[in-house]
């Protein structure tokens, strides 16, 4: 049997990444972390589409030592925002947070002898954070592998696509509506088209528009960069 661990935020990311592997494994579970992030409703959000979508089993993971020892706009209310993005890395990255996860849902996946590790991490439009980078997720790979003498897959199906790409990938799985409407990527808590104000807001925006203009280009540049075809 293929089965497939998806570190699950509900954000679009990610649920692009839930929806293909429903589509290509044939078990899939979901595991969420709440580290005390800024907005519980990103949790909420990810109970809903997990059952939505199918998922075998979803597991929310406590791991609020994260918020300790991590310092960042998502982690603490008195640490504001930015609405435009920084230069460097920005203060929405929380330290150590991919490490984690990854690490945790590796572990995971041992346990209930999954394949994969699926996550939606992006180099190609990442925000800055050096834990979004292919380099770092094959390190990674290769530590858990040994670590746990286990032949485990970190996949990263976003890892070369752009915002554009993304909306496309759902499009092409018939979700971009689902995925536009029900899931929570604004820094500032709202769902579906968000804040409009936030980085993320405004490269989720900007991505799909840039969809929607050239949707038949970039559909098949996606299922050329992904085999669809």
């Amino acid at each position: 049997m293929k089965r497939a661990i998806v570190v699950f935020s509900g954000g679009q990311d990610s649920t692009t990444c839930l929806i293909q592997a429903m589509a290509n494994f044939d078990e899939v579970h979901c595991v969420t972390f709440d580290y005390g992030q800024r907005h519980q409703a990103e949790i909420d959000c990810a109970k809903i589409l997990a059952k939505r979508l199918g998922a075998a089993a979803h597991k929310v993971m406590d791991v609020t030592l994260l918020n300790e020892l991590a310092i960042s706009s998502l982690t603490r209310d008195n640490i504001p925002v930015p609405t435009q993005v920084e230069n460097g890395i920005p203060n929405t990255f929380v330290p150590g947070r991919n490490i984690l996860f990854l690490t945790l849902a590796g572990i995971y996946a041992y346990q209930v002898k999954a394949q994969a590790v699926i996550t939606g991490v992006c180099e190609t439009d990442f925000s800055g954070y050096p834990d979004c980078r292919d380099e770092f997720v094959k390190a990674l790979n290769h530590a858990l592998r040994l670590g746990m003498d286990y032949s485990l897959e970190l996949v990263t199906p976003l890892m070369w696509l752009n915002k554009a790409e993304t909306w496309a990938l759902a499009d092409y799985y018939d979700s971009l509506e689902l995925v536009r409407q029900h899931t929570l990527t604004c820094y500032n808590g709202i769902q579906g088209d968000g804040c409009g104000e936030c980085p993320a807001c405004r490269l989720r925006a900007n991505g799909l528009n840039q969809y929607l203009e050239n949707r038949p280009q970039i559909l098949k540049d996606v299922k050329r960069k992904l085999a669809l075809a």
